[in-house]
């Protein structure tokens, strides 16, 4: 448990019971990008690839009581100059409400202990250029901002900032 303002707030990882919670924050994440157009999912599709047979990605939760604030929805992929695989966050959302209470900064540190932990060579996710905000943080976090291809990574000194 963690403070949000006047409120705890928890990380864990989702459970199949959170699907339709997640589905619902990657619909209002797409609104806030202007992309709601693009978005199919439902919790039915979406729960298998999390939770089936054969899961492809994994998910964490925020939870301020009973309530599911925030996700990050991440998977493994695979660097073949450092021959390791490395993590991919894919989206990671926080509503409006709970922002700037440290949730998002909770989820990317857990995030890189967990690529620590695994000892993967990188922990990866791709920013929106107009966010400009979302880049102040991530750089504020140590991760380099690349240009050319507007990927985050934390990698060597940086990633190694988050051992325990």
């Amino acid at each position: 448990m963690q403070n949000c303002g006047m409120n705890t707030f928890s990380l864990r990882p989702a459970e199949p019971r959170d699907v339709p919670a997640i589905v619902e924050l990657i619909r209002e994440l797409a609104d806030f990008e202007h992309l709601t157009h693009l978005v199919h999912a439902t919790p039915e599709q979406l729960l298998p690839h999390l939770f089936g047979p054969r899961p492809v990605a994994e998910a964490m939760v925020a939870e301020v009581g009973a309530e599911v604030v925030g996700f990050a929805l991440y998977f493994t992929n695979f660097s073949t100059f450092l021959a390791k695989p490395g993590l991919y966050l894919e989206d990671l959302y926080v509503r409006p409400a709970y922002r700037r209470a440290g949730i998002g900064r909770a989820m990317l540190t857990r995030l890189a202990e967990l690529a620590l932990a695994r000892d993967y060579g990188r922990f990866e996710w791709s920013v929106l250029d107009w966010n400009v905000n979302a880049i102040g943080f991530y750089e504020g976090m140590g991760a380099t901002v690349m240009p050319e291809w507007r990927i985050c990574r934390l990698s060597g000194d940086a990633l190694q900032a988050y051992k325990r």
